[in-house]
Order: C-alpha cells, then sequence, then structure tokens
C-alpha cells in the first residue's frame, strides 16, 4: 500500500504545468513539473569488536515538485532505502503560497528550520555523515507544522520563523503546545555568512511544564576553493527520547544541559578534488559525564555536477570509556 500511495501521488503531480523548485531539488523551472533524487551507493567498515563491515543504500531519494498558477507551490520527497526503513515513506510534503519573496509561508512536514548543518541537503554535505552534536541535539530533524521565511542566497539577510508540533515526523503532537523554532543568517561580506538558531517548546507528552530550550551559532566561509564550517549548539531541558538520534542513529541519554558544535575545513581544486577534515565535539551532560571529541580525514572526487565519490575516515574519541568504533566509509552519490 505505500509503494501504490507514493506511486500515485507522483502520478498526481506530473499533471502540473508549471514549477516551483525549492529546497534540495535545485534551481527553479518554468518549463513543467520537475522530478528530482538522489542515490548514495556505500561502503562500510566498522573498526569495532567484533568488527563488520559490508554494502548499503545510505539514501534513496525520488521527489517532485510543481507550481500551481500563480502563487502556490508544492514540494514532495519519499525516502526508499531498506537500510533506513524496510517499507518506503514520505519525508517531506508541504505547500508554499510564494507570492513574496520576504514573507513566503510553508504548511506541511519539512526540516526543522534550526542550524546549518541540518539545513544542508544530505547530497550537499562535504562530509558523509553529519556532527554527533547536531545529530543529538537538533532532533527531530523533520517536522510537522508552519514555517515564515524570507530572502535567497544572493540578500543580505535570510530568516525562518517555524511553529512546530515537536513530536517529530509524521506524528501528531503529543501536548497542547507548540514548538517556536528560527533561524536567522546575514551575508556581511560575498564570501561569509554569520547566522544564528534558537528553539523553544516543550517536549514531554507527560506534562506541558518541562520545556526545552536550544541556541545555535554558525559560519561559513567560502573563498577561492576554501571552504571553512562552523557551528555550536548549546541545549537544555526536557526531550523527546521516542525521536532517535536525528537523521540516523541511536539517542544518547542527555543531563539537564549539553552542547557540542564542529569545525569543518575543505578545498576543491581545479582538479576537481576536495580533501576535508572536520573536528566535532559533543558533551552530553549526562550522570556518566559521556562525552565525544572525533576527527574526520575525507576527500570527495567530483565526477561532474551530479556525481561524486566521497571517502571519509572517522576517527572517534569517548570519554570517560574508550570504545573501540571507528569507521571507513565510501559513497557514490548521484544525484538527477
Amino acid at each position: 500500500m505505500k509503494y501504490l500511495f507514493i506511486v500515485v501521488m507522483l502520478l498526481f503531480a506530473l499533471t502540473a504545468t508549471k514549477v516551483a523548485a525549492q529546497g534540495c531539488g535545485g534551481a527553479p523551472s518554468d518549463e513543467g513539473l520537475k522530478v528530482f533524487g538522489f542515490l548514495q551507493a556505500q561502503y562500510e567498515s566498522h573498526y569495532t569488536d567484533p568488527g563488520k563491515n559490508g554494502f548499503s543504500f545510505e539514501r534513496s531519494r525520488l521527489g517532485v515538485m510543481g507550481k500551481i498558477p500563480y502563487d502556490f507551490s508544492y514540494y514532495m520527497v519519499a525516502e526508499f532505502s531498506p537500510f533506513i526503513s524496510p517499507n518506503p515513506y514520505l519525508l517531506d510534503a508541504f505547500i508554499t503560497y510564494d507570492r513574496f519573496s520576504w514573507s513566503k509561508i510553508s504548511m506541511g512536514s519539512f526540516k526543522t528550520p534550526f542550524g546549518l548543518e541540518t539545513n544542508t541537503a544530505c547530497s550537499g554535505l562535504t562530509t558523509i555523515y553529519r556532527s554527533t552534536a547536531t545529530l543529538q541535539m537538533v532532533a527531530p530533524f523533520r517536522d510537522l507544522g508552519v514555517v515564515l521565511m524570507g530572502g535567497t542566497d544572493s540578500t543580505f539577510f535570510t530568516y525562518q520563523l517555524g511553529f512546530m508540533n515537536g513530536s517529530g515526523l509524521g506524528k501528531f503532537d503529543n501536548n497542547n503546545k507548540k514548538d517556536v523554532v528560527g533561524r536567522v543568517v546575514i551575508k556581511p561580506l560575498d564570501f561569509l555568512k554569520i547566522g544564528g538558531s534558537f528553539r523553544y517548546g516543550f517536549p514531554s507528552y507527560v506534562n506541558n511544564v518541562d520545556s526545552r530550550t536550544s541556541i545555535g551559532a554558525e559560519l561559513q566561509a567560502k573563498y577561492a576553493g576554501f571552504t571553512l564550517l562552523g557551528e555550536y549548539i548549546s541545549d537544555q531541558g526536557d526531550y523527546n527520547r521516542d525521536l532517535g538520534g536525528g537523521c540516523s542513529g541511536n539517542l544518547i541519554e542527555l543531563g539537564e544541559k549539553r552542547s557540542g558544535g564542529y569545525v569543518t575545513m575543505s578545498y576543491l581544486s581545479k582538479w576537481n578534488l576536495e580533501p576535508v577534515f572536520r573536528y566535532d565535539f559533543f558533551d552530553s551532560g549526562n550522570t556518566s559525564k559521556y562525552k565525544e571529541s572525533n576527527m574526520t580525514f575525507g576527500v570527495n572526487y567530483f565526477f561532474n555536477d551530479w556525481t561524486r565519490l566521497q571517502v571519509n575516515y572517522m576517527y572517534r574519541g569517548d570519554s570517560p570509556v574508550e570504545v573501540k568504533n571507528d569507521e571507513l566509509a565510501i559513497q557514490v552519490q548521484v544525484k538527477f
């Protein structure tokens, strides 16, 4: 039934006559419906005790977007990777009123408007995986709600302000209050962006008293092939233990206050080869004083605008007890 549902929705979208691209689907088109997606075939070797390795699909996504004359657009993406779920499911699905560039409004299911790394498309990440800080403290990565936004990549100022369930993807709210989530980014120079994010909500399904507050700061600098990305997140209060760790992994037990961040550096050479280094850290704040201090060494090779190869070695440092959990990941991605 889930396969049939997704096929029917895609066929319905094909009846549209114009397109308004958004999200990770690329640039807008006025020529008709846009079908887009990407595949990420992957090999992983886990240096655990005992070790394991194998091939998988990290992600396998298919989406459509279109324009309803004259001021509405729609966007829908489904996930097909059997390594994420045995059945395909709806990932993003929202309707946007986009008549005014500084006051667009979307309603439906979409990414939580918090942070740089969260709102970077999976197909556009410099490293194969997101940082532990992002995975553990931004959850839910996707939620249901409404968001007001304005600005573009070329403007001095962009913003997003969302009112979300706070209960995660495809779930009705578990209380009678909403999360308020927002992100602002300024572009003081052509090569520099500085931003901040916040979230305030009530994630508990037991009561409406225990709140959660998250604050984030971000920086992007891109110049002559060099890219520097940095982000710091501080998170405190209650959290929904059923959400898992962001878009992948398991949620670590969190204390009352937790924090973390990352710095990523890369250089795209004229040979389409991009060496990458990332340092990320995370303090869970829990009673066991669990912390991570990780390094990712990688290289990306771009065959063309749609195809790339990523090779990452992740050195993972844990405290107070060191665990053997380093990983080598090799991923081939095709976008269409």
